[in-house]
């Protein structure tokens, strides 16, 4: 499902797969996590995990001023491993978890939007991913 241009953001977790899994895809734990700056945060996030099923979440800032939904559908869940999403017609994500020992690997890649440059889409992905890393690792 990958293309050579997609963008690619990375997190090395210090927690096992079943953790790393778990905050990933759990609506209590996305909305812990799903923003990319202190300003913002996701006050609602659902998750179907099956093939067919949807993600879906808000981001809003803090103060109210704007925020916007996130949704995607899914086109392959493999539990522990793999998750692929579709984004409207023409955008996709691929999460790839990797386990070894006590750490966990997270490759996020996905498909740029037009409206921002890569750069930009590249640094608010891995906020996220950062604030993703540091839940994981502190969630009891």
């Amino acid at each position: 499902m990958t293309t050579p241009d997609m963008l690619t953001v990375q997190a090395t977790l210090h927690c096992g797969l079943a953790r790393a899994w778990n905050a990933y895809t759990d609506p209590k734990a996305i909305v812990q996590w799903n923003f990319a700056a202190p300003e913002w945060h996701c006050p609602r996030a659902e998750n179907d995990l099956r093939v067919g099923g949807t993600l879906k979440s808000r981001m809003e800032a803090r103060d109210g001023s704007m925020g916007f939904d996130f949704e995607g559908t899914y086109t392959e869940v493999v539990p522990m491993e793999r998750l692929a999403y579709a984004l409207g017609d023409e955008r996709q994500v691929l999460a790839t978890f990797k386990e070894s020992g006590s750490v966990t690997e997270l490759t996020v890649r996905f498909t740029p939007d037009s409206t921002f440059p890569a750069e930009y889409q590249i640094g608010g992905w891995q906020a996220i991913l950062n604030n993703y890393k540091a839940f994981a690792e502190s969630a009891a």
